[in-house]
């Protein structure tokens, strides 16, 4: 199974999202590195299953990464293969990880037998665990993922309760076998590199973990599905939390607290169309952003002073409205007319002199010229997700 472990750039959260083997989707092409230093160049496929996205035809860890960016516009930094002997070494290494059965397992085909309620595996028996299929749920993968997960949630909270991951030693330790049974990419390759990357993971705290699957649909091109395609409602919703660093845990909180700051930061005299003086800058994704803004505020909303000024110096993941204190007038009509959340809003310390105009900058956030940009994005209705904190028995 592929995870993609996304952590928010202020570690205040992280989800780590199942990708289930059998999803169609389209393999991008991807360049790999062949022994001898060439390269070579995989063609793309249309409609694969995910994971032929490595190992098939010479796909190696940067095909998967390519094919995950172009599934979800996350792009990944690094990578880690755990193989079987990956698994062993690694649970041996924390000696050994908490499970919780919701009754006694006794799988023929993967040899694991466990009693109900709590166990510790490691070595063999962790493998065993993951690999099992038919003594969970309706056997399907997506029963055999839940699992998988819960495994991991339970392995983090052994690691944050045994100080594994703030006690140099232990971690040391941990980080050299994982450097001996990881296969990674050239970024991480080191144990020190690895304490580093853990280290970061490690000030997340545990309840602000979330651990779900990708949201999916039976393929409809089936008559009887043996497939699945990405949900295109709920899928997209995920990706645009997880884009924005969105946590899954406290999504509830924070679109209330994201109204009650809109709704305190529209209160005020707010200035006239005519008298907003801004300049646009494009940071987000979508080309000539700015120009179509500045056309959408000039024609639609009045704003004849906006001034396109193209793209911005660096993509930006969220949109700012940086204006003075002499100015908040004008940032309060700008910040109705497009829905800007009070995060959006960056006052100045100086008073603007002149005929200083503020400066919005469109990130990553931003769908369109008219379309509202509003706080953090809501979560898929009906979705699955667990988090790091609790045990949670696998049945």
């Amino acid at each position: 199974t592929t995870i993609l472990f996304h952590v928010s750039e202020d570690r205040t959260n992280a989800t780590a999202m199942s990708i289930p083997r059998d999803l169609m989707t389209e393999i991008p092409e991807c360049e790999t590195k062949n022994e001898d230093g060439t390269t070579t160049v995989v063609p793309g496929t249309p409609n694969e299953r995910f994971n032929t996205s490595l190992g098939q035809n010479g796909r190696d860890p940067g095909c998967t990464m390519r094919t995950v960016e172009n599934i979800t516009g996350l792009k990944p930094d690094h990578f880690m293969m755990v193989d079987f002997n990956a698994v062993k070494s690694l649970t041996s290494a924390v000696g050994g990880v908490k499970v919780c059965m919701a009754k006694p397992i006794d799988d023929p085909k993967s040899h694991l037998k466990l009693p109900q309620g709590e166990s510790k595996v490691q070595g063999e028996q962790a493998l065993a665990l993951l690999r099992t299929r038919d003594s969970f749920g309706n056997r399907s993968d997506l029963d055999r993922i839940k699992v998988q997960q819960q495994f991991l949630g339970s392995m983090i909270r052994e690691m944050k309760s045994s100080d594994t991951l703030t006690n140099p030693k232990k971690l040391y330790k941990l980080a050299d076998a994982a450097t001996k049974a990881l296969t990674v990419d050239t970024a991480i390759g080191d144990a020190k590199k690895l304490m580093t990357l853990a280290e970061e993971i490690g000030k997340v705290d545990t309840k602000n973990i979330s651990f779900l699957t990708m949201p999916v649909i039976d393929n409809p091109n089936e008559p009887k599905p043996v497939t699945v395609v990405v949900d295109p409602v709920k899928g997209e919703q995920l990706f645009a939390m997880m884009r924005s660093d969105t946590s899954l845990t406290e999504v509830k909180q924070k679109e209330k607290a994201a109204k009650g700051k809109q709704a305190a930061l529209l209160k005020g005299p707010k200035a006239d169309a005519a008298d907003v003086r801004v300049d646009v800058l494009n940071g987000g994704e979508i080309p000539g952003a700015a120009g179509s803004t500045v056309t959408w505020l000039q024609n639609e909303q009045g704003v004849l002073k906006s001034t396109n000024k193209a793209n911005a110096p660096e993509k930006i993941k969220k949109t700012t409205l940086e204006y003075a204190p002499n100015q908040a007038d004008q940032a309060r009509a700008l910040a109705e007319m497009m829905g800007l959340p009070a995060t959006a809003m960056k006052k100045g310390t100086a008073d603007a002199e002149g005929l200083e105009a503020m400066v919005l900058t469109l990130g990553a956030d931003f769908k369109g010229a008219g379309q509202l940009i509003t706080g953090p994005p809501k979560p898929p209705k009906d979705l699955e997700k667990a988090s790091a904190d609790k045990a949670v028995c696998a049945q």
